[in-house]
């Protein structure tokens, strides 16, 4: 992992820390140019986060996962491919706001996460109303966020919360490689039919794809 120039692994006290030296600069000091900023959270080998920097090469995109040995995969592509729109985060993503200034990113990717079913606070699930208020801080007033899910409690959960903070839901899919397929256009089509390697597995089990698009109403974050 230390050989890719891809890939920040900050230590413990620089995660917890609100003064890391690429937020509100990432473009600046990483990607050298003023394109949108698109993360991936909970990236695992960076399979979405791979394939959108190459259908997108005038966005930049950084995958996040705390987790090194699946990091690995999605790194060793980005160099080998030679990928000059990709980075990848090796942090918690509760201390997200810690690494992205206000307005920072455009869009949010959560492709497969846990859907915490024992959090009945939602405190620890991605789509809860705690992360949607961390989103809020770094994502623009008019930026998306994408769910993509084998989880229908994920999917139910996610969508109460939506409804619940008046969010904007623009695009609902529970089956997103079924009935809805013909539904797409041609561009979110073709991200949603990149299959990662647990999508693969989910799908080989019987399992539908669950999907959802929506924007932050950013008013309910305000004080």
């Amino acid at each position: 992992m230390k050989s890719f120039s891809c890939v920040f692994e900050p230590e413990n006290e620089e995660m917890r820390s609100e003064i890391s030296p690429l937020k509100g600069k990432w473009n600046r000091d990483y990607f050298e140019n003023n394109n949108p900023i698109t993360l991936e959270l909970g990236c695992g080998k960076g399979e979405y986060t791979i394939a959108m920097a190459k259908k997108y090469p005038n966005r930049n995109f950084i995958g996040i996962d705390i987790k090194g040995a699946r990091l690995w995969r999605g790194c060793k592509t980005a160099h080998e491919e030679e990928l000059r729109n990709v980075g990848f985060l090796r942090i918690k993503i509760e201390f997200i706001e810690n690494f992205f200034g206000k307005d920072e990113i455009s869009e949010i990717w959560l492709t497969f996460s846990d859907p915490q079913p024992k959090d009945r606070k939602g405190t620890k699930r991605l789509t809860g109303k705690h992360f949607m208020a961390r989103y809020a801080n770094i994502l623009q007033d008019d930026g998306y966020i994408h769910v993509k899910t084998d989880s229908r409690f994920l999917y139910d959960r996610t969508r109460e919360v939506i409804e619940e903070q008046d969010h904007s839901l623009l695009v609902d899919s529970a089956d997103v490689h079924g009935k809805d397929a013909s539904h797409f256009d041609a561009d979110t089509a073709e991200i949603l039919n990149v299959i990662t390697f647990y999508e693969r597995k989910f799908l080989n089990g019987g399992k539908n794809i669950h999907y959802l698009k929506f924007q932050l109403n950013g008013q309910i974050f305000k004080d």
